[in-house]
């Protein structure tokens, strides 16, 4: 049965502008964080603090921690892959991080140039510096249904990862189907093998639309209790290793289902849709949000 409420984590500040190529001033940046709190979102991934030779969309990480206006009640977690990266998201005041790993052996040495087994050693490290620090961690788990070397990526490989990112301190775990390739019946099976080891509530749902599936999988995680949702203003984002791979579940997409089905979220959706039409101009083309391009045909 869907829960009664919904958390959202946007994502689109991080995730959704990370593999763009026009440069976004780090004052857009900001503005768009603070149009996604205003709007009633309680957690904004904002940047990573990851090296800008590899991510270079990233490289103003510390300038966006210190510019943001943080709101009361708001979240405002980064992305850190290594001890290096953790040290700097630190000095620049954040009380959240994320790490990740890939359920996928193929995936996880061509996106980091590791095994699966070396990426969650690399980890330990920096949970043992975020405990020290009381940073709370949230873990990633990419490819939970399929990947783009490998295919189909077994229920049990996404557990066994679930099971080690839980035993470091991770105080939850986002599921994301990064290439989008997942349907109902994947994703099912993928959450009745994770959920014999962690309880719902410890976990979160990240979809990709490239097969136009994100909603219905998503409503498929709903109807398994998972109360946490990962989504991207103006439907931002993709994989930058898989051809086609389209971007996040849009967040105006999602709210306008929840809402529908008479979920809380706590979400105002008319200010999301300004969030993503700022970025979007500032980015210059249309959002990927069907509700967001409905609504615009009608204004």
């Amino acid at each position: 049965m869907p829960p009664r409420s919904v958390r959202l984590v946007e994502v689109g500040p991080r995730d959704g502008l990370q593999n763009e190529a026009r440069a976004v001033p780090t004052a857009v940046k900001i503005e768009l964080i603070e149009k996604l709190a205003d709007a009633g979102l309680r957690s904004i991934e904002a940047t990573a603090f990851v090296s800008p030779k590899w991510v270079p969309q990233m490289a103003d990480h510390s300038e966006v921690m210190r510019g943001i206006r943080r709101k009361p009640g708001v979240a405002y977690p980064v992305l850190v892959p290594n001890l290096k990266g953790f040290e700097a998201a630190a000095a620049a005041g954040v009380e959240e991080i994320a790490v990740f790993a890939a359920a996928s052996e193929a995936f996880s040495q061509r996106n980091i140039n590791c095994s699966i087994a070396t990426s969650l050693e690399r980890f330990v490290p920096v949970m043992e510096a975020a405990r020290a620090r009381n940073i709370k961690v949230r873990g990633y788990i990419s490819c939970v249904v399929g990947c783009p070397y490998e295919g189909a990526v077994a229920p049990a490989a996404v557990a066994g990862v679930a099971r080690e990112l839980d035993a470091m301190g991770c105080y939850e775990i986002s599921l994301g189907d990064t290439i989008g390739v997942g349907n109902p019946n994947s994703v099912r099976a993928m959450l009745d093998a994770v959920l014999r080891d962690l309880p719902a509530p410890r976990l979160a749902i990240h979809l990709h639309d490239t097969y136009g599936q994100a909603l219905v999988n998503l409503y498929s995680a709903l109807d398994m209790g998972i109360g946490v949702v990962d989504s991207a203003v103006a439907g931002l984002g993709g994989c930058p290793y898989a051809k086609g791979a389209s971007g996040n579940v849009a967040t105006e997409d999602v709210l306008y289902l929840l809402h529908g089905l008479g979920i809380e979220t706590g979400v105002d959706a008319e200010q999301v849709f300004a969030a993503g039409q700022f970025i979007c101009r500032a980015l210059g083309r249309s959002p990927a949000s069907k509700v967001a391009q409905a609504q615009a045909a009608r204004a």
